[in-house]
């Protein structure tokens, strides 16, 4: 069973905490972890391009020119994709890109993730974080104090750290409800505070 040491935020050990070994230490499944990645992205494509084909495009109800005895090549309408300002061919038109996958593959892609995560060294245990105020530097100390600069940090409604983190471009804070595996693979760090661990492990075992 893996054990990681708990910090208060100005890195000063105050225990220990056990890991489940049903979650953090599963056999990685990189093709489940990139499977999953790829349906997130397909979900947040917004699928609004468009294009006008040539019953789209404004203009072309009449013929330009005869058939015939003018020594141009035949044309019926302006709104030919031959034609500059026509309509275009097999162009892009609204869809909606996403997809789902089973819900026992996203489960075990979000346990390989975390077993990644700590297999490398890269997951830090808080005791708190709590913030007297909404303070972005107060924040960044933190951060500092670990020698973190890219970080996703789990935690319960916590508005103080929200809003104090909300403008560092490289981090970022969600609820453990939010964990997914696209944030745990973009971000190179991943903060739990203590008590968001509990809930992942329920969520992940029922």
């Amino acid at each position: 069973m893996p054990v990681l040491d708990v910090y208060d935020i100005e890195k000063k050990k105050v225990s220990e905490t056990y890991l489940n070994d049903d979650i953090f230490d599963v056999e990685i499944k990189e093709h489940l972890i990139s499977n999953v990645v790829i349906m997130q992205q397909a979900k947040r494509r917004s699928g609004t391009a468009c294009t006008k084909n040539r019953s789209k495009v404004r203009g072309g109800g009449a013929k330009p020119w005869r058939q015939k005895g003018t020594g141009r090549a035949r044309a019926g309408s302006r709104r030919s994709p031959l034609w500059v300002g026509g309509g275009t061919v097999f162009g892009p038109t609204p869809r909606d890109y996403s997809y789902s996958l089973p819900k026992k593959v996203r489960r075990e892609a979000l346990k390989s993730a975390l077993t990644l995560k700590l297999k490398e060294d890269e997951i830090t245990v808080l005791d708190s974080f709590n913030m007297e105020e909404i303070k972005t530097k107060a924040f960044v100390q933190v951060l500092r104090n670990f020698d973190i600069e890219d970080v996703l940090i789990i935690d319960d409604e916590n508005l103080n750290l929200e809003k104090s983190a909300r403008n560092i471009q490289n981090a970022k804070i969600l609820h453990p409800i939010g964990l997914n595996v696209y944030d745990i693979i973009r971000y190179r760090n991943l903060i739990l505070v203590r008590p968001s661990i509990e809930k992942i492990e329920t969520r992940l075992l029922s």
